[in-house]
């Protein structure tokens, strides 16, 4: 058995580029930021940002074309593949990139330039050939729970203490 699966939270470095296949298919491209901090011996605080070159296909690619932008956040799923090209140098390179099959953008319209109309939501492609969303993005945002003032907390008599942690 083998398991080829990557998960990454981080940042899109520019808009996704979409495209269109000769059979109508879309695919999405951009690259995503991730980066880790921590303490050198000397105490100084260090940081290194890798970046991912993802690919997405189908619905998935719209999704990401129409509510990601720059900046945004987003939870990527999916597996990494290597390419092998020549440079134009001549020279045999390796590339790699994820291949995405599900993205959940997070933070908010406030947090990384997305689009006006995003309300958030999770994506998810499967291996057919249509993939939909799990949560649709609408035109119009949800409206804000509703909260009652100075309603006081229900009282807890008979608390269970066979908790077993």
């Amino acid at each position: 058995m083998s398991v080829n699966k990557v998960i990454l939270v981080g940042r899109l470095g520019r808009d996704p580029e979409v495209r269109y296949l000769p059979n109508g298919e879309a695919v999405a491209n951009f690259g995503v930021a991730t980066s880790e901090q921590w303490k050198d011996r000397n105490g100084e605080r260090q940081e290194r940002t890798e970046w991912h070159n993802i690919t997405m296909y189908r619905r998935l690619a719209e999704i990401a074309g129409q509510y990601l932008k720059k900046g945004s956040q987003v939870y990527i799923e999916g597996r990494i593949q290597s390419r092998k090209y020549t440079g134009k140098d001549g020279v045999e390179r390796t590339a790699y990139e994820i291949i995405a099959n599900e993205m959940k953008m997070i933070g908010g319209r406030d947090m990384g330039g997305s689009s006006s109309d995003f309300d958030g939501g999770d994506y998810a492609a499967s291996s057919s050939a249509s993939a939909a969303p799990v949560a649709a993005a609408s035109s119009v945002p949800p409206a804000a729970p509703r909260r009652e003032v100075n309603k006081p907390a229900p009282v807890v008599d008979d608390l269970d203490d066979d908790i077993p942690f």
